[in-house]
């Protein structure tokens, strides 16, 4: 298969090129990181590169913060986490020059990454890259601190969450209208399932936007789902490589559209253990009831994913509903639920015509209706559980392929594993199972549909990442 740089139609582009953490982790991968990127700017290309924060650091800095003030104030935990990717992005550019090339590094905000004003998780509203475009016309590699941006209204340095990096790098080939992005970390691709899960794994050459969409969004570590996101609204192509290797990664790009029906395949296994579950038992079953739930859950920036709502029961009109979000949101949900359902309700609610013996019997348990009436007015319950992972089979073909669903549910059962949930969109289906089920799950879901490759994949630095 030809390199990325030999499939470009133009002799000269614009590549940009961003290091995730495990590349940089001491100052012997920051040499190498440089040579490759001389190398890339040595075959005419105008590189701009985008360093996350050495190895830890990030989090050797949340542990700091934390020692000295249990709850740091947002602003100044900012300041202090942007630290991180400088001083890796000055670190390079001292390397790069030290190999004969001219590098100027510049800071989120410098770069004219404009984020929205929430600290710790802002977002990209816009990026006018003028300085970074000014040193690539002067002939310099340019050097962009990822993670961090600078809030246009309060001048506050803020910072974009977890694999905020990625997103920098996308917005900036976006703003530049560069040929690529180039994901650097330290496996070789995107390959069929986690390579430390699934020794086998097979690296994908290319896979279109929204099938590295939903992967990501069911807990595929290798690309940030923000980043997919905008890559795919600009029409990015991100090619993901390893900085360890010069094996020429995969190419997301185009959409599954464009992909011919009859050479649909499934894409892969992705696995997920930073969910939690929750239950809301003995809801009524009335109009507006979830609304309320989720309502709560939303005005607490809490993000939703599998939902689960049970038929009612006739004997008292109540349902229960149970839904996944973050583990690190679980305790806040679950305190914020409980005090929801101590809230009172409209003393005489209104009850509804009963058009069928059904709703006859439910209108019965309604309050009010007698001996039933303590079982009605009863306080709905919440229940928690974070023993769970979640398991996902994502692809295409999903769609032209009849059978699947019973493949899949077939697979889990002969390894013994049992379904507590089950999701799916057009491409893809999870399902939530005991945490200590997740890998022997992962295991036989990608042996069943022959996922598989004949080498055994390869994570240069162990994480994946």
């Amino acid at each position: 298969m030809p390199r990325a740089d030999e499939e470009r139609q133009n002799p000269v582009a614009l590549i940009v090129q961003k290091y995730g953490g495990s590349s940089l982790e001491n100052a012997e991968r920051i040499r190498r990181v440089a040579e490759r990127i001389v190398e890339t700017k040595k075959k005419g290309h105008d590189v701009v590169v985008v360093c996350s924060a050495m190895g830890d650091t990030t989090d050797e800095f949340l542990d700091l913060a934390a020692q000295v003030n249990p709850v740091p104030p947002a602003r100044e935990m900012d300041m202090l986490l942007t630290a991180g990717e400088r001083i890796s992005n000055a670190l390079v550019a001292m390397a790069i020059e030290s190999l004969g090339a001219h590098a100027q590094s510049f800071t989120g905000s410098q770069a004219g990454v404009l984020t929205t004003e929430r600290h710790g998780n802002a977002r990209i509203v816009d990026v006018t890259p003028g300085r970074v475009q000014e040193a690539l016309d002067e002939g310099k590699i340019c050097l962009v601190a990822g993670f961090q941006g600078v809030n246009r209204e309060t001048k506050d340095v803020t910072t974009l969450g977890r694999g905020g990096s990625d997103t920098t790098a996308v917005a900036l080939a976006a703003a530049l209208n560069a040929d690529e992005c180039e994901i650097y970390s330290d496996v070789d691709g995107v390959y069929t399932a986690d390579p430390r899960i699934v020794h086998n794994a097979r690296k994908l050459d290319t896979i279109s936007f929204e099938e590295m969409l939903e992967l990501a969004a069911v807990g595929s570590k290798i690309l940030v789902l923000r980043s997919v996101e905008y890559a795919r609204a600009f029409n990015v192509p991100m090619r993901v490589r390893s900085s360890y290797s010069t094996d020429p990664g995969t190419l997301v790009t185009g959409s599954m559209e464009d992909i011919p029906v009859e050479e649909a395949v499934l894409t892969g296994v992705a696995t997920d253990k930073s969910e939690a579950k929750i239950t809301v038992l003995g809801i009524p079953d009335t109009p507006g009831e979830a609304a309320r739930i989720f309502r709560a859950v939303s005005d607490a920036e809490i993000n939703i994913d599998m939902v689960l709502q049970n038929v009612s029961s006739l004997s008292d009109n109540k349902t229960d509903i149970t839904f996944t979000c973050p583990r690190a949101d679980a305790s806040r949900a679950v305190e914020m639920l409980k005090k929801l359902c101590e809230v009172p309700r409209d003393e005489n609610p209104t009850v509804p015509v009963s058009d069928t013996p059904a709703d006859a019997a439910k209108a019965s348990m309604q309050p009010g209706s007698g001996a039933s009436e303590s079982a009605a007015t009863a306080q709905p319950r919440v229940l928690f559980d974070d023993h769970v992972g979640k398991v996902s089979l994502v692809g295409a073909g999903m769609k032209s392929h009849p059978g699947v669903t019973a493949d899949f549910c077939e697979a889990l059962r002969d390894a013994g594993v049992n379904i507590e949930l089950i999701s799916t969109s057009e491409i893809r289906i999870s399902v939530l199972i005991r945490d200590s089920d997740l890998e022997k799950a992962t295991r036989a879901l990608h042996e069943r549909f022959a996922l598989g490759g004949d080498e055994e994949a390869v994570v240069y630095a162990g994480t994946g990442r």
